[in-house]
């Protein structure tokens, strides 16, 4: 039984002609991809460090815009059914040698053709199961990380109400040690200072009894004064009224 030709096989193509890259250094990278998906065939190409990786991957990725545009394909169900690199047109030069003599360089290029085709029944089932499995460890993760911080939440909101009630029992305890009576208490003096102070007192009530005294004794004498103008004036006016 013979094999389908390779413009025959299933899928949707994309190819470059004339690539400036020989077909042997071609072939090395593109056995890297075949059969991968194609997530994972871009994953390889970036990570590998040869000149035909950067040109493959153009390819690689005007393959899939074609099944996606063309052949309305999903492009996450897409894998690499095949990839292949052929012999191109070689350009001839000539290098000067010894002797008059002349050696050939052969300037060598290829055509490189990518096909892409949707994955098997087998495959997309595992796939999915592969990614459930994935979501569903991810989601445990994700709620054993969620309890861990409820958890670390509760112990800190827990300390910081702990750490108030300790500070408010401490404010209780030093007022309950030392009450306001409501009265500042009068600075403490010296005895020299007491002296001054008992000085400063006598000579103020001396001078307010000296100040006292004196106003007794100038109130009676205006009293008396006022009296006998008032006297003098009654006289008067009897007088007149008796001349008359």
């Amino acid at each position: 039984m013979t094999a389908s030709k390779t413009n025959e096989r299933p899928g949707t193509r994309a190819v470059l002609r004339h690539s400036g890259l020989s077909a042997s250094k071609v072939r090395q990278v593109l056995d890297l991809i075949r059969g991968q998906d194609v997530d994972r065939a871009a994953e390889i190409l970036i990570g590998t460090e040869r000149e035909a990786a950067n040109i493959i991957g153009k390819v690689l990725a005007s393959a899939v815009a074609n099944a996606a545009h063309n052949d309305f394909q999903n492009p996450d169900e897409l894998y690499v059914s095949a990839c292949y690199a052929d012999e191109g047109t070689t350009a001839k030069r000539w290098r000067p040698r010894a002797r008059g003599r002349a050696t050939r360089i052969r300037k060598r290029s290829s055509h490189i053709t990518i096909i892409v085709s949707r994955l098997p029944e087998e495959r997309l089932e595992l796939r999915r199961k592969r990614m459930e499995a994935v979501s569903a460890h991810r989601s445990r993760r994700v709620d054993a990380s969620r309890r861990r911080a409820d958890l670390s939440g509760r112990l800190s909101r827990r300390r910081a109400s702990a750490a108030v009630a300790e500070a408010e029992a401490a404010a209780t305890a030093e007022a309950e040690e030392e009450p306001t009576t409501g009265v500042l208490d009068a600075p403490e003096l010296e005895a020299g200072e007491v002296d001054e102070v008992d000085d400063i007192d006598a000579e103020y009530d001396d001078g307010e009894e000296n100040e006292v005294d004196d106003l007794r004794d100038e109130g009676p004498a205006e009293v008396v004064d006022m009296d006998e103008e008032d006297d003098t004036a009654t006289a008067q006016a009897d007088a007149e009224e008796k001349g008359e």
